[in-house]
């Protein structure tokens, strides 16, 4: 097996330990087990404990990654982008509670949260940029602020992703009325 596929069914495997038994029931020996490899090679791979859970991070936000598009105008990508986490949340619901179980742990562990926080800023940014695009284009209103706004949506979506995202649920219903209150409910052009 080439290395780039070890190191990703290890990762694979972290994450549905993650997604079924919580952080705190993440042991690296079951990873290795669930990954059909010995300790010592999950090691080589992963350090740390905490390189394991960069990796799981890391895997998590290349599924958020795929949602944004740099297609369309800045207004269509943001209407895309929150139609494709609610699809994501949709068909993957695991990722949502391996997220929710990294932020929890981000709270009481700071080599966790330093990941999670890294892991924010980038989606902060991108989020921050392609609203003032938007309200460039005059999509959205130029007196948004951008920094609140991109945390709002990071935040709903984050809750969203807690909750089953069943058709008409609490997640699935914010995200609807996130797109109306920024005014980016309608079809895309």
């Amino acid at each position: 097996m080439k290395q780039g596929g070890r190191r990703e069914d290890l990762v694979d495997a972290a994450f549905k330990e993650i997604a079924q038994r919580g952080f705190e029931g993440l042991r690296t020996r079951d990873v290795a087990a669930a990954a059909g490899v010995n300790v010592a090679t999950l090691h080589y791979y992963f350090p740390t404990k905490e390189s394991l859970i960069r990796g799981v991070l890391e895997h998590a936000m290349d599924r958020f990654r795929t949602t944004l598009e740099p297609h369309g105008s800045p207004a269509d990508q943001l209407r895309n982008h929150l139609r494709a986490v609610r699809h994501l949340m949709t068909t993957e619901p695991e990722l949502g509670v391996v997220m929710g179980e990294l932020a929890l742990r981000a709270n009481r562990d700071p080599a966790v949260r330093e990941l999670h926080d890294e892991m924010y800023a980038t989606w902060q940014k991108a989020m921050r940029g392609l609203l003032r695009r938007a309200a460039r284009d005059g999509k959205l209103r130029r007196e948004l602020d951008s920094d609140g706004t991109a945390a709002l949506i990071m935040g709903t979506l984050m809750s969203a992703a807690s909750s089953p995202m069943n058709a008409g649920g609490r997640g699935d219903l914010a995200i609807r009325q996130l797109e109306r209150l920024l005014g980016i409910s309608g079809s895309i052009n």
